[in-house]
């Protein structure tokens, strides 16, 4: 009988950069002593940064660097230029993992387009970790109608020990009577549910165009060791193809959506607003969260808005009623002679 266990594996990852006019052996020495109150024999440890130390040369810097990281079975896998600067390249950010635990891995670089350094982006193959193909999560049933019913409710309630009839002096027992007659209200009406939903994947990435990425990426680290200029002309045109590719597929699938879809205007709108990754904002006038924090910013601040509201309301309706108002907003005016 074959017994599947759910295997968490956990990671601890630092963060080093180093001033290139700093002190290198205090920085060796801070580094050391980081990684020494931390590490153990099962620790999963990825050490990565801008170190400032080019591994694209042998040089001392790197000998003493590899040196104190080896005691911990730490070794830059990076070897690939990640700073161009004119004709110069360096390879001055790395990756530093323990080999003998994770053997089989993939390191290329990211270009940002952010600044001189390129990004660095590990894929640790030993881990299979399958997706889930859903997903749970809870959340209140909240609608007109409940909303309605709520609102009767509330209306219904007397709030005698809270208005004092009882005279009870103490004013935090009459907010926990108040607050938890409208919880329990509350939790009446917008009761908790469970929903489940299916992970968002992307059904245009199709076998061709995951080949074709892990090609352009190839194409692009050969530019980036060489000043073959039909290269990188060869280079630009794949990505130019490519992205052409990329905007079809997505097009014929946003079209089959649409197009199977039984309410298509509501298909179209959020097809938008994945692409424009707009989200549908929460408004004031309800209250969504049932912390005392949320509850209490909420009535700290609703009699301010209706007074506010109730002036602006007073001056539009006394300009309305002014007699000048609408003498100036005629069509037509009459001139007396």
């Amino acid at each position: 009988m074959l017994n599947l266990k759910t295997i968490f594996i956990s990671f601890h990852i630092i963060a080093v950069y180093r001033a290139p006019t700093g002190n290198f052996s205090l920085f060796l020495n801070r580094l050391d002593d980081s990684i020494k109150s931390i590490y153990r024999a099962n620790l999963n440890l990825i050490l990565c940064g801008d170190i400032n130390i080019d591994y694209l040369t042998e040089n001392d810097r790197k000998r003493q660097l590899d040196s104190v990281l080896q005691t911990y079975n730490l070794t830059a896998i990076v070897n690939f230029p990640t700073r161009l600067q004119g004709v110069s390249s360096t390879t001055i950010d790395n990756i530093l993992i323990d080999n003998l635990k994770f053997s089989n891995y993939t390191v290329f670089p990211v270009f940002n387009g952010l600044s001189d350094h390129d990004a660095q982006l590990l894929i640790i193959k030993d881990i299979n970790l399958q997706p889930q193909s859903h997903y749970v999560y809870t959340t209140r049933n909240i609608n007109n109608k409940s909303i309605n019913e709520f609102k009767i409710d509330l209306s219904y309630e007397t709030w005698d020990r809270v208005f004092g009839l009882n005279n009870n002096p103490d004013v935090n027992t009459l907010f926990n009577y108040f607050f938890n007659n409208y919880l329990r209200i509350f939790y009446n009406h917008f009761y908790q549910c469970k929903i489940t939903r299916r992970h968002n994947h992307t059904p245009w990435i199709i076998p061709g165009i995951r080949t074709s990425c892990k090609h352009k990426r190839f194409l692009y680290l050969c530019t980036k060791s060489s000043n073959d200029i039909s290269l990188k002309k060869y280079y630009k045109q794949y990505c130019k193809i490519l992205a052409n590719v990329i905007k079809e597929a997505k097009k014929y699938d946003y079209n089959n959506q649409i197009n199977k879809s039984t309410n298509k205007i509501k298909t179209t709108w959020n097809i938008i607003k994945k692409e424009t990754n707009r989200y549908k904002k929460v408004t004031d006038s309800t209250i969504y969260h049932n912390s005392p924090e949320a509850f209490n910013d909420y009535f700290l601040t609703i009699s301010e808005n209706i007074i506010k509201n109730i002036r602006s309301n007073k001056q539009n309706h006394d300009t309305l009623n002014n007699p000048s108002h609408y003498l100036l907003n005629q069509p037509f005016r009459i001139s007396l002679t």
